[in-house]
């Protein structure tokens, strides 16, 4: 029976912390397999240790406890339980608690010379407590029976067994779990239980490296693809905030900026395998999930944006957005900025500086327009009121467009310029870009796929931080909460223009799937006001980091919205640190993603 962190068995968080439900499946599991005792392993790296009883020594630290110490084995309440060995009773306790060991039995004993303990948790707490510390029992007696799990640390029944050649300081409890960077003292204390039962796969065999994964990859994958961290890790579970390796161990995650409302979260899990049971087609036939999902996300939007077609990620997206300028303008011009990233299809690398002024790239397409990254900071144009100088910029990307005897296509921009290092824009500065493109006869396109979704926090979306309403938007990576879904918006003058005669389909964009965890995403976001919450600890977190700059002159620039916040080196040519904004749940300290660009 596997309970590794791997498991897909045990299922999401909420499936093993429900008894009710996780009992139900033992039972089913048992009724196919009768002839057998369903057991868990030695050294097994588990999730199941999510309990505030298991904060006091080190949960909410830099690691957590995860690593299993002894076997067990899945019997019914009040199943007998024997001593292997002859040995005398140290410990007979009802260890009380949610996810303690209940009644809790450990014997003394002496063999060949050699000193050693076996531990027995979860019993009934009668039935533990009746031996007498001191008192002698044979090899064959009965030590206990299971409890139930109102009396056995609210378990599913089961019998925890564990040797040690220690009791240390420990009186009437010894950890059954351990901390994966003491693995190796954990096993000298605590022998492999399975050396007196000989059962296969009990004996940890869930803790393989990741060199052969490694390997497969570099000869089998893409060569462009790249991994995280010189040593990089395999993660198997996510949960809220934190991911988790193959060892159990917890990492804060900093890098995500797609598990919008947390990792797995249940309601949205919830909302996709309910769907996925049912069924998941593409969006010819009618289904309420794709109305559900627009009501949604219309209720969050200015009313001049009231038309929505749904794609599968951003860089779809802003391929769409483009498409429709083509269609409604007639144009194929597009001015954007400097430094600025929308996707990774051809269309979005040719509006993309961020890609095709790097390595690798050969400049700006013809139709491509690029004007300075509008960075106050340590810009073109430096200051607090330099929004109508950036804007001028744009200005002059116009003319030259007009002089070559063309018209303009689009203004495409992030309202916080994401990988150029979330710069926010000047004062002033988009609501006079969009006028000039606007009477050029040109569309304005805000590209929230990383920005939007709330994580501003003063604002649900990023252009309405500066007053404006663009002719699209552009919605990707928190929609989905790491599904692949994303949307276009846009007025209803644009999808007018669109709809020329050519058909517009996306096998999967929009499915029923989909939109039921977009639907729910959004609802989480409103429902646990986690904008609000973006808003309080984003706010709280930049007043820190102020304070920080004063004591270290290194951090020249504190900037972002919410939880989409940087604070930038004072002497680097680019970001110190890139975070991309996660929303905490309440309660909870913020996530934020870092991303260190040294020059």
């Amino acid at each position: 029976m596997d309970l590794s962190v791997s498991s897909k068995w045990i299922g999401h968080e909420k499936d093993f912390n429900d008894l009710d439900h996780f009992q139900y499946r033992i039972n089913k599991l048992q009724g196919e397999h009768p002839s057998k005792i369903l057991a868990g392993g030695y050294l097994e790296p588990r999730p199941l240790y999510t309990t505030t009883s298991y904060d006091k020594i080190g949960n909410k630290g830099r690691e957590s406890r995860s690593i299993h110490l002894g076997v067990d084995f899945w019997l019914p309440a009040a199943t007998p339980i024997y001593a292997l060995f002859n040995g005398e009773v140290v410990t007979a306790v009802n260890d009380a608690g949610d996810k303690e060991y209940g009644g809790l039995v450990i014997l003394r004993h002496r063999e060949e010379g050699l000193e050693f303990y076996t531990l027995y948790g979860h019993l009934s707490v009668d039935s533990a407590i009746h031996h007498k510390v001191g008192a002698q029992l044979r090899a064959g007696d009965e030590i206990g029976v299971l409890g139930s799990c109102a009396e056995n640390g609210n378990w599913s029944p089961h019998l925890h067994f564990q040797i040690m050649l220690s009791m240390l300081d420990f009186k009437i409890d010894f950890p059954g779990v351990g901390y994966y960077g003491q693995l190796e003292l954990w096993k000298s204390l605590c022998p492999d239980p399975n050396m007196l039962f000989k059962l296969k796969g009990l004996s940890g065999k869930h803790t393989a490296g990741n060199d052969e994964i490694i390997a497969y990859r570099k000869q089998h994958l893409g060569k462009s693809l790249s991994l995280q961290y010189k040593v990089p890790i395999k993660m198997v579970r996510g949960a809220g905030q934190y991911l988790m390796d193959q060892y159990g161990r917890k990492y804060l995650d900093t890098v995500n900026n797609v598990a919008h409302v947390g990792h797995e979260h249940p309601a949205v899990v919830r909302a996709g395998q309910e769907q996925m049971a049912l069924i998941n087609t593409n969006s010819r036939y009618l289904h309420e999930n794709i109305n559900e999902l627009a009501k949604e996300l219309l209720e969050t939007l200015p009313p001049e944006l009231s038309v929505l077609h749904f794609v599968n990620s951003g860089s779809e997206a802003n391929e769409l957005a483009i498409r429709m300028v083509k269609s409604a303008t007639g144009q194929r011009d597009i001015i954007a900025s400097e430094v600025g990233y929308h996707g990774n299809t051809n269309m979005c690398i040719d509006i993309s500086s961020y890609k095709f002024d790097g390595k690798g790239g050969q400049g700006a397409p013809e139709h491509t327009h690029i004007f300075p990254l509008p960075d106050a900071f340590r810009g073109k144009y430096r200051g607090e009121n330099t929004g109508k100088q950036y804007a001028m910029e744009v200005r002059h990307q116009i003319d030259n467009i007009q002089a070559k005897g063309r018209g303009v296509g689009a203004f495409i921009i992030e309202p916080i310029i994401s990988c150029g290092g979330q710069i926010e824009l000047p004062k002033g500065f988009l609501a006079k870009a969009y006028q000039y493109v606007g009477e050029a006869g040109g569309l304005c396109i805000s590209d929230e796929v990383q920005v939007g979704c709330g994580r501003m926090g003063t604002t649900f979306w990023g252009f309405q931080l500066h007053g404006v309403v663009p002719d699209i938007v552009t919605i990707g990576k928190p929609l989905g909460n790491g599904h692949p879904l994303a949307a276009v918006a846009c007025t209803q003058e644009v999808a007018e223009r669109f709809a020329n005669g050519m058909e517009y389909f996306n096998t999967f964009g929009g499915n029923p799937v989909s939109c039921a965890i977009g639907a729910e995403v959004l609802r989480v976001v409103k429902r646990e006001k986690l904008q609000a919450h973006a808003l309080m600890v984003g706010t709280y977190l930049k007043q820190q980091l102020n304070k920080l700059s004063k004591d270290f002159p290194i951090i020249g620039d504190v900037r972002g919205q919410g939880f989409f916040r940087l604070g930038t080196g004072r002497f680097q040519d680019g970001a110190l640190c890139r975070p991309n904004g996660l929303f905490g749940q309440p309660n909870e300290r913020p996530r934020h993603s870092y991303e260190h660009r040294w020059p």
